[in-house]
């Protein structure tokens, strides 16, 4: 039987991103991973020092922050205030800003300003209104110079389902257990995720969905936006991207004569 969805499970990005998340996902934070998913990110950029990269949604800063450390010249934005008031925490600087807003509507000045955007960990697919999702990369490409660059990184719906994961479970450091139980709807493409917390701290049901989106569906919208997929890895690793692959990045450049 399929869930009904309601309005505040519709929207549940709104909320979603606090220190409650910041828990829940606890144990996939770690400073080493994280710097080897920016390593990848530099070869793949192949920017000079002082090139101007947008990260968007920034989240906590785990990849603005270590981009600006590189030498790029870097703004996160992020609907979160609990997230921007974590990214912030780790420092800013002058070439290191964060700004609350929302992706679909990112500040007009900021057209063709970057040299690339990146949008990783799966940040994508939050809204109930997939034109939402379109309007998205129409954004991406109009705040992009022309020939810049997006790196998109998030789940691949055919990998997803080849090899789906209905429960999982993980401890946090304070000893609360995260469980996971998953559902999809082929129709709508949401991956439904229902968390149940029960720690020393605290207990708590939580929900959040994501449209998941096959290659071929991504490429399209992106092509749409202006934006021309030129290379497709398994994730951050430097294989190809292949049909049981869960996670993706995608490397799409923008056309330089498209005005989206």
């Amino acid at each position: 039987m399929r869930k009904r969805v309601t309005a505040a499970t519709a929207d549940w990005w709104r909320s979603y991103f606090d220190a409650g998340y910041l828990r829940e996902y606890e144990p996939m934070f770690n400073l080493t991973e994280d710097r080897r998913q920016v390593a990848r990110l530099l070869d793949l950029l192949a920017l000079p020092s002082g090139a101007r990269v947008l990260d968007c949604p920034c989240g906590q800063g785990r990849h603005a922050h270590l981009l600006a450390e590189a030498g790029f010249d870097v703004d996160g934005i992020d609907f979160s205030a609990p997230l921007i008031d974590a990214a912030r925490g780790r420092g800013t600087g002058r070439t290191l800003r964060y700004r609350r807003g929302d992706m679909r509507r990112l500040p007009a000045g900021w057209s063709g300003r970057f040299d690339a955007v990146v949008n990783l960990f799966t940040s994508f697919g939050f809204f109930a209104d997939p034109r939402d999702d379109a309007t998205v990369l129409r954004e991406f490409a109009r705040v992009l110079k022309p020939g810049g660059v997006l790196l998109w990184h998030g789940g691949d719906r055919d990998g997803v389902m080849a090899k789906f994961v209905s429960r999982d479970w993980w401890t946090t450091a304070d000893g609360t257990l995260v469980a996971q139980e998953r559902s999809f709807d082929p129709l709508s493409g949401f991956l439904t995720v229902e968390s149940c917390w029960r720690g020393p701290r605290l207990s708590e049901d939580r929900t959040h969905r994501i449209r998941l989106y096959t290659p071929t569906q991504l490429a399209d919208l992106m092509r749409d936006a202006g934006l021309i997929v030129e290379q497709a890895f398994d994730s951050f690793s430097t294989h190809p991207l292949g049909r049981r692959s869960s996670e993706m990045m995608l490397l799409a450049r923008k056309e330089s004569l498209h005005v989206p």
